[in-house]
């Protein structure tokens, strides 16, 4: 048995009928870690020996004979903007090079309180900005399918981590499609849960209305173990909710009604994007599921109202980071000058880049032409999705219009890199659930099916991205 191809389930499964102990499961990671981390560079920080400690207490619960959690003695990455107590949380940034983390974030909390077993942090694009993970400070992450391709972005250490092998599971983060995308690059699951149904609190804020935690897993069944352990209300998060568990019976595919939209379907899409994708609705349409075309106008003027919305929220957000309180200084001898050397120098391009295009969007003369003309268009991408909810149970969509691009293509052209978002950001702006799983590939390369369900029904999400896996 090889440990590491093991799912989260059977991982469990193996672990109760004690065909192997926590510790060798973890062990069997970090020895792949070490072969694999100098090609693929998804971890930035290890801890080992915490981990091996942890991995221990769950073998000594099982050793007396007690139940344990699912995630118990399951090791599991966790991106690098989500703070665990006392390990490096760097955002992948020079400014936060040494920052230590002082708290544990509380999805983080809740892992351990399932005996999850951390074994560090992974790599990212700076701050989540970005969607291929070139724009880290300490390196590009590489796609385990094709080391020369990106894994995508911006939680694409957290995919290379699962699909490498290096982890049964990991934590992204998703701001415009930072789970899905290289969820769908690599090969993987990834779901963004509703707006809400995870709590924030201990994730960096980027773009505080858009930001959600969410899980990156091989299967489906193992990214609702790791969604039901992080869900739930949370006094540190004001925008997080109470969801009652779901109790809607069985799925059905064949009482299924999808929408798909005919937006996505248009000029630009890979060909071969879309005929996989369009040969997998025909699979759900076979098993009895009806295919309505449903229509979301407003889907071409959601990208450049995100990258207004979103590069907004990150000004003020990334404001904290002056030099001042904590991470990189340039010691300078006034204290406007102590702000710009720490800044200009501790943040990378696209960061520099979004937080002098969020500035000018929100300044005086130009709000009202920007932000709040950018406002009132997620106001209609909201009412496209309620409009189509009212016709069907879910939509089905490509996750990318394109296959995993080559490293370095699309570095030096923002738009290029910005339109790879076209597919995932009406998702954030909505506030909707949707999950990326994987569909088939062209070649090598993986081609993820994006299911995008309606507000707290991320269990009917699960149920009919199943379908795929049987």
């Amino acid at each position: 048995m090889i440990l590491t191809d093991l799912t989260i389930l059977q991982a469990h499964q193996g672990l109760k009928k004690k065909e192997f102990s926590a510790v060798e499961l973890c062990r069997a990671h970090f020895d792949n870690i070490k072969r694999s981390n100098k090609e693929f560079f998804a971890f930035l920080t290890l801890g080992e020996n915490k981990a091996l400690s942890e991995a221990k207490k769950t073998d000594d619960l099982i050793a007396a004979g007690k139940d344990f959690p699912a995630l118990a003695g399951i090791p599991v990455a966790i991106k690098d903007n989500i703070l665990v107590e006392g390990m490096k949380c760097t955002a992948a940034s020079k400014i936060l090079e040494n920052y230590l983390a002082p708290y544990d974030a509380t999805v983080v909390k809740k892992l351990k309180k399932q005996g999850a077993v951390i074994l560090g942090k992974t790599n990212l694009d700076e701050f989540a900005m970005g969607s291929s993970t070139e724009n880290s400070y300490f390196g590009p992450t590489r796609n385990p399918h094709d080391p020369t391709r990106v894994p995508g972005g911006s939680s694409g250490g957290s995919a290379a981590s699962v699909a490498g092998k290096m982890s049964l599971g990991a934590l992204g983060s998703d701001t415009g499609g930072s789970i899905r995308l290289p969820a769908s690059f690599c090969g993987v699951v990834g779901l963004k849960p509703t707006y809400g149904a995870v709590s924030r609190f201990g994730l960096m804020a980027f773009a505080s209305s858009l930001d959600q935690i969410g899980p990156i897993t091989k299967t489906v069944e193992d990214a609702k173990i790791v969604f039901e352990a992080i869900r739930g209300k949370d006094k540190m998060d004001s925008t997080s909710i109470a969801v009652p568990e779901a109790n809607d019976g069985k799925l059905k595919i064949e009482n299924l009604r999808i929408g798909v939209p005919k937006e996505y379907f248009v000029k630009g899409i890979d060909p071969a994007v879309e005929k996989l994708v369009k040969s997998t609705i025909d699979r759900y349409e076979k098993a009895g599921a009806k295919i309505v075309q449903v229509f979301l106008p407003h889907t071409e003027a959601a990208l450049p109202a995100y990258y207004i919305i979103n590069p907004s929220e990150a000004s003020a957000n990334l404001a904290r980071y002056d030099g001042i309180k904590y991470g990189f200084s340039k010691q300078e001898k006034s204290l406007l000058d102590v702000y710009l050397k720490s800044r200009g120098e501790g943040f990378g391009p696209e960061v520099r880049r979004r937080i002098m295009l969020g500035t000018y969007a929100l300044s005086s003369g130009y709000y009202e032409a920007y932000y709040k003309r950018a406002q009132k268009v997620r106001t209609k991408v909201i009412e496209d999705f309620n409009n189509a909810f009212k016709e069907v149970d879910m939509i089905f969509t490509p996750t990318s219009p394109v296959l995993p691009f080559k490293i370095g293509e699309k570095i030096d052209n923002p738009l290029a890199m910005y339109l790879v978002d076209v597919y995932t950001v009406s998702i954030n702006l909505a506030g909707l659930p949707a999950l990326s799983v994987p569909c088939g590939q062209v070649g090598k390369l993986p081609v993820g099916l994006q299911i995008i369900g309606q507000p707290f029904k991320e269990n009917q999400i699960f149920e009919a991205a199943a379908f795929l896996e049987l």
